[in-house]
C-alpha cells in the first residue's frame, strides 16, 4: 500500500491561478474523496497527480517516490497509477477481455489475471462482449478492472459515476468501493457530489479556490466544519443569530448546547454574538404551538418519499427562510400552516461577523449568515 503526499502545489493557466499552495496527505490503504464545485481546481489536481499535467511548483510524492517537484518529473506510465475517467473510455473495437488486458505485458494478456479481475468486479461471464453490449454500470466496472490490472500503487477516480442514472449510481459506487477495499488500494476520487463523498469515503477533503479547506472523516466534516463557508460547501445549512450564555447559546429556539470537539465557539464570554449552524434535519416541526419557543408558517414543501423538504418563514424574522428536512412518514404541512419549531441535538457556532449565503438542495440561495 502506498500513501500520497502533496505540498504547496501551484498551477496556473495563462493569468488564471487554479491551484494556490494546495496541501494534502492521503494515508496508505484509505479511500479519500476530493470534493468541490466546478472550477475549484479538483480536476487539475488529479491530472497533476496522474502526471497528465506538470505543476508550476510544489511537490507530489507517491509512497517514497517524488514524481513532481518542479524540476524532477516522472512520466505517467512510470507512476504505477490506475486511472478511471468519467465515462470509462473503453476501446469500442476491443472486447472486455482485451480492454482489461490492454495495459498488461503481452504475455499476461491471455493468462488467468484477466479472468480474476473480471470475477472481482462481477463480470466473469462477459469477457467476450464489446463495450456497446454492456450497461453503463458494467462499463465502469470494466474500466475499474483495467485500472487494477497493472497492480497500481494508487487508484485515481475522476467523477466515475457522474454519467450513470441516479438509481444505478448508488449500486455501482458501493460495488466499486467493495472491490477497492478488498484490494487494499489507496484511492483518491474527485467528485462534486456530496452524497457520493459521504457514502464511500474514509476521509473527505474540501477544495475551494485552489486550496484544501478541511480534511476529515465524513461524519466529522459534516458535524464540525471549521468555518461557516465550509459548512455551506458540505451540506445544506441554516444560520441563526444567538448569544453565548452558560456554555451554550440563547436562540429563538431556547438554550442550545454546543458540540464538543471540532469547531467550538471556544471560551467566548457570556453575551458574545454568535452565528449558530443548524442543519435542516435538526429541525423538528409540530402542529401544536402550545409552549413553543419558536413558531413560523410553512411556505412550501417537497415530498420525496424517504423524506420531505419544508421551507418555513419564522415569525421572529419574516425576511428569513428556514430549510427543514423531515423523515416523518406523515404528509408534510401545506403552505400557510402555522408550526412550532424546535432543534434536536447539539450545534456548532461562530462569532458573528462573517457573511455568506446558504445553498439549498436545488442550488438556490436561502439564508444569509448574520453579520
Amino acid at each position: 500500500m502506498t500513501s500520497l503526499r502533496v505540498s504547496d502545489l501551484h498551477k496556473s493557466y495563462a493569468t488564471q491561478e487554479v491551484l494556490r499552495g494546495l496541501d494534502l496527505e492521503i494515508e496508505a490503504g484509505s479511500f479519500t474523496s476530493l470534493l468541490g464545485p466546478s472550477g475549484s481546481g479538483k480536476t487539475t489536481f488529479l491530472r497533476i497527480v496522474a502526471g497528465f499535467e506538470r505543476a508550476d511548483s510544489g511537490k507530489v510524492q507517491i509512497g517514497d517516490q517524488v514524481v513532481d517537484d518542479g524540476s524532477h518529473f516522472v512520466l505517467p506510465d512510470r507512476r504505477r497509477i490506475g486511472y478511471v475517467p468519467q465515462d470509462g473510455s473503453l476501446f469500442p473495437h476491443l472486447t472486455v477481455n482485451q480492454n482489461v488486458g490492454f495495459g498488461l505485458a503481452r504475455k499476461d494478456r491471455r493468462g488467468p489475471r484477466i479472468d480474476e479481475l473480471l470475477e472481482m468486479v462481477g463480470l466473469g461471464t462477459l469477457g467476450r462482449r464489446y463495450p456497446h453490449q454492456l450497461s453503463g454500470g458494467q462499463q465502469q466496472r470494466v474500466a475499474l478492472a483495467r485500472a487494477l490490472a497493472v497492480e497500481p500503487a494508487l487508484v485515481l477516480l475522476d467523477e466515475p459515476f457522474s454519467s450513470l442514472d441516479a438509481g444505478l449510481r448508488a449500486t455501482v459506487r458501493q460495488d466499486v468501493r467493495r472491490v477497492l477495499r478488498d484490494t487494499g488500494a489507496t484511492v483518491l476520487m474527485v467528485t462534486h457530489d456530496q452524497d457520493e463523498a459521504l457514502s464511500v469515503s474514509d476521509r473527505v477533503a474540501l477544495i475551494a479556490r485552489g486550496r484544501i479547506g478541511q480534511v476529515d472523516a465524513p461524519i466529522d466534516l459534516y458535524g464540525h466544519p471549521l468555518t461557516p463557508d465550509l459548512a455551506i460547501e458540505f451540506g445544506e445549512t441554516n444560520f441563526v443569530a444567538g448569544i453565548a450564555r452558560d456554555g451554550g447559546a440563547e436562540s429563538p429556539f431556547g438554550h442550545l448546547i454546543f458540540k464538543h470537539g471540532g469547531a467550538l465557539p471556544g471560551n467566548y464570554q457570556d453575551g458574545s454574538a454568535l452565528n449558530i449552524l443548524i442543519r435542516p434535519e435538526q429541525f423538528v416541526l409540530a402542529l401544536d404551538l402550545r409552549g413553543a419557543h419558536a413558531t413560523g408558517q410553512v411556505i412550501d414543501s417537497e415530498y420525496y418519499g424517504h423524506d420531505a423538504v419544508i421551507r418555513v418563514r419564522p415569525d421572529w424574522d419574516p425576511t428569513t427562510t428556514l430549510l427543514v428536512r423531515s423523515s416523518d412518514a406523515r404528509r408534510p404541512p401545506g403552505p400557510g400552516v402555522p408550526v412550532a419549531i424546535s432543534v434536536r441535538g447539539r450545534v456548532v457556532a461562530w462569532e458573528r461577523g462573517a457573511t455568506a449565503t446558504t445553498t439549498t438542495s436545488n442550488g438556490t440561495s436561502e439564508t444569509e449568515i448574520f453579520s
